[in-house]
């Protein structure tokens, strides 16, 4: 039986993921800050899902709450970071800023690299972050959410080339949802919305698969695309 830890996954797009993981067969730890949510999710899938509360921003924490899901579900294949924030912040006032960054930029690095460092030590495992087509280019709107994605993007590749170059039988996978009707959907004039249960299909298809870089839903890797060569004069126009 395969055995995935999916880091925020009471709600949103982990959740929707979970749910599949577990309809397929799988074993599944889940994490998240909203405990009181996990009662319903343990009633519905009863001996096969594991739950530990956390918040990825309290790093000293975060090792020690996934070593426990790994005792308790006898070993781990799979590891899903779903766990990311994002605000609106045209004014810059850095306690968003911050805020941001301490989730999306430290609670990432921190859950990434214990993964990767288990996966080095068992000689195989999958890690996938969902990150955001938000990080191929920056935002006046909420400077800190894209250059967080920006960051993991950048760190994912990083840890492809070093367990590439160590040898290691390790897949690192990088999901770049574009708009999922999620709470993290905000905004006036969003198009291409995808249903999370759609996004959450395409995602574990792309675990399936082991892609190295996915856009969800597929149509999104035209905008990727298009964000990759537009020139700033342009964008700032947008």
């Amino acid at each position: 039986m395969k055995k995935a830890i999916i880091i925020g996954a009471t709600s949103g797009i982990g959740k929707a993921v979970a749910e599949i993981l577990l309809q397929e067969g799988y074993l599944v730890g889940v994490t998240g800050r909203r405990e009181d949510l996990f009662p319903a999710m343990q009633q519905k899938f009863s001996g096969r899902i594991f739950c530990k509360k956390m918040d990825v921003q309290e790093l000293l924490t975060l090792a020690s709450i996934c070593n426990e899901l790994v005792n308790q579900m006898g070993g781990m294949d799979l590891l899903v970071i779903s766990a990311g924030i994002g605000e609106g912040n045209k004014q810059l006032d850095f306690e968003i800023e911050n805020d941001v960054i301490k989730t999306n930029i430290q609670g990432f690095t921190c859950i990434a690299d214990w993964g990767t460092s288990f996966f080095k030590k068992q000689g195989h495992g999958h890690l996938v972050n969902i990150s955001s087509i938000a990080g191929i280019r920056g935002n006046g709107l909420a400077p800190s959410y894209n250059a967080t994605k920006a960051y993991q993007i950048n760190y994912l590749e990083g840890l492809r080339l070093n367990t590439i170059k160590s040898g290691y039988d390790i897949t690192i996978t990088d999901v770049r949802p574009g708009f999922v009707d999620t709470a993290m959907a905000k905004g006036n004039g969003l198009f291409w919305v995808a249903p999370v249960k759609k996004a959450a299909e395409q995602i574990v298809e792309a675990i399936k698969r082991k892609k190295g870089v996915v856009y969800i839903t597929k149509r999104w890797g035209l905008i990727g695309y298009v964000l990759k060569i537009i020139p700033f004069s342009i964008l700032r126009r947008v």
